[in-house]
């Protein structure tokens, strides 16, 4: 099943828009599989599932030029991290 995720996944055409008004942040998610907004606020946890079904709780907090996800699966507990750098703009 995994070989066929990742083969969907190579023809997403994921497309994200941010968009921020202080702390909260909306993104609109668009791809070939789904149209989604995630609404959070930083430091606030919130639950998220990914597009592969992973169901995920934690939340996002900015540190200095960094946005940084800490969140945890939960069907097992593992810890996933996300760190996004914001350099002249855009979010990398």
């Amino acid at each position: 099943i995994n070989v066929v995720k990742r083969k969907l996944a190579a023809h997403d055409n994921l497309k994200l828009t941010i968009t921020q008004e202080g702390n909260k942040f909306t993104v609109k998610e668009s791809s070939t599989f789904r149209n989604i907004d995630i609404v959070f606020e930083l430091g606030v946890s919130f639950a998220y599932s990914l597009a592969d079904g992973t169901e995920l709780n934690g939340f996002w907090s900015l540190e200095g030029n960094k946005l940084i996800g800490k969140f945890k699966r939960v069907d097992n507990g593992k810890e996933l991290i996300d760190i996004c750098e914001i350099s002249d703009g855009e979010l990398i």
